[in-house]
């Protein structure tokens, strides 16, 4: 498990551009190969590893061919600990302005 809590951005994008790239080779596929299947090109994924300015949807591409869908499920998920919290995200359901302080 990699702990990225003290981490700064830029080492976290490294991390996972590493784990990436070390999950393409695992599974003995080329860049190309992911690029042809992600419906993507070949210098998005090479961007990708790179951990250069790519879009989310292509990295989510990448990340379903590689299998990895279940990791992206949990990555925005809310955090329920209590009846309170549960109760405060179902009612945040609803689409609502959040006043800045002050206004009135």
């Amino acid at each position: 498990m990699l702990d990225l809590s003290f981490s700064k951005p830029s080492e976290i994008v490294t991390r996972l551009c590493a784990r990436l790239r070390a999950e393409r080779l695992a599974l003995e596929m080329t860049q190309a190969d992911v690029a042809s299947r992600a419906g993507v090109g070949v210098n998005t994924v090479s961007n990708l590893e790179a951990g250069r300015n790519v879009g989310f949807e292509n990295l989510v591409r990448v990340a379903m061919v590689l299998g990895r869908t279940k990791e992206l499920e949990g990555l925005f998920m809310p955090r329920l600990d209590s009846l309170d919290d549960i109760r405060r995200y179902e009612g945040a359901a609803a689409r609502r302005r959040i006043r800045k302080s002050g206004d009135a």
